[in-house]
């Protein structure tokens, strides 16, 4: 299952939506005290358990390997750079994926296309409930579920949802909207989450408050929000035209151009690119383009998943960005 949207009426603005369980087992001591023996055993238990649901284990990744994972939005970046026992579980056509002994014991996630929360919670709830019937999971009356971070006490459960805002962002509406978010118990984070920054226009707008509210209003809350921020963006959008916008109207078709011929493209020049093109999409500025096909190149030309799809991109940056250049155009048909 592909991070980014394919399907619906919001792929415009929307890519994809998350749901993420934090969960830790019973009679076990949180990460940061986990002995390598201990991890070794929950891993083996909960494999064992996913493996005759569906799940394909992934475990003992190289860097490379870890890195296009965190590309693809199945694992953070500490979990690829985590050195003890630790494993990932993936059933990709129902969109889950399962970190085993990150900062938690459990960190399960559902990731569909568009804007889908309702889906994707009902669908890891299914899968918290195979927990739950095979495992002893540390819950509090009081503080509901346990978790190694106090900031995920409660339900323990983020949800997220994926959004290209160029519009918002150039009407230097993003700081308020942000701020707006805030005191609604909501957040906005960058294109990989908590503590990187806006690229191609893409933020995650995600819940902040896991105690004292329950899963399916802070569900509701969320996508009401995102409705909102669409219903915005999409005004800004309409005020868009050739004849008081000519440069950004240039901008886009120069992008266009740039992706069907470069030579060389950085991994950071294509997200700009992207980003322009994409608007452009939407705008009926540019014809003969789908999201799906410009949002499939996002996670196919970045360094890791290049890497790993032709080993020439081993060679040096130049040469990866020779590829990736060529990948590009392969894909559009130049």
């Amino acid at each position: 299952m592909a991070w980014y949207n394919t399907v619906g009426k919001e792929n415009d603005i929307i890519l994809s939506s998350r749901v993420r369980f934090a969960r830790n087992l019973a009679g076990f001591p949180f990460g940061s005290r986990l002995k390598d023996e201990q991890a070794h055993q929950i891993v083996d238990q909960v494999s064992a358990l996913l493996a005759q649901n569906g799940f394909e284990k992934k475990e003992n990744l190289s860097p490379i390997e870890a890195l296009s994972y965190v590309e693809k939005h199945y694992i953070s970046r500490e979990f690829a750079e985590k050195k003890g026992p630790h494993a990932l579980l993936t059933n990709d056509p129902c969109g889950y994926a399962v970190m085993v002994c990150e900062e938690d014991h459990l960190r399960m996630q559902c990731i569909l296309p568009g804007l889908a929360l309702d889906e994707a919670y009902a669908s890891l709830c299914r899968l918290d409930d195979l927990m739950d019937a095979h495992f002893e999971v540390a819950f509090d009356e009081r503080f509901g579920y346990l978790t190694h971070c106090p900031t995920n006490l409660g339900t323990g459960m983020r949800a997220s949802v994926m959004m290209f805002l160029p519009a918002l962002t150039m009407a230097g509406r993003i700081g308020l909207l942000a701020s707006q978010l805030s005191k609604l118990g909501l957040t906005m984070r960058g294109l990989y989450g908590e503590g990187t920054s806006a690229q191609g226009n893409l933020y995650q707008i995600s819940n902040q408050i896991t105690l004292g509210l329950t899963e399916e209003d802070t569900i509701k809350k969320l996508s009401d929000v995102i409705r909102q921020i669409c219903e915005s963006e999409r005004s800004l959008r309409k005020l868009i035209n050739e004849e008081q916008n000519p440069e950004l109207v240039d901008r886009i078709c120069r992008a266009e151009g740039i992706l069907r011929h470069a030579f060389l493209l950085s991994s950071s020049e294509f997200i700009s690119l992207y980003s322009d093109v994409r608007l452009g999409i939407s705008l009926g500025i540019i014809s003969g383009l789908a999201y799906e096909q410009l949002d499939e190149l996002f996670v196919d030309v970045m360094p890791a998943s290049l890497a790993l799809a032709d080993p020439s991109a081993a060679k040096g940056e130049k040469a990866r960005d020779i590829l990736r250049a060529k990948c590009i155009k392969d894909a559009l048909g130049r």
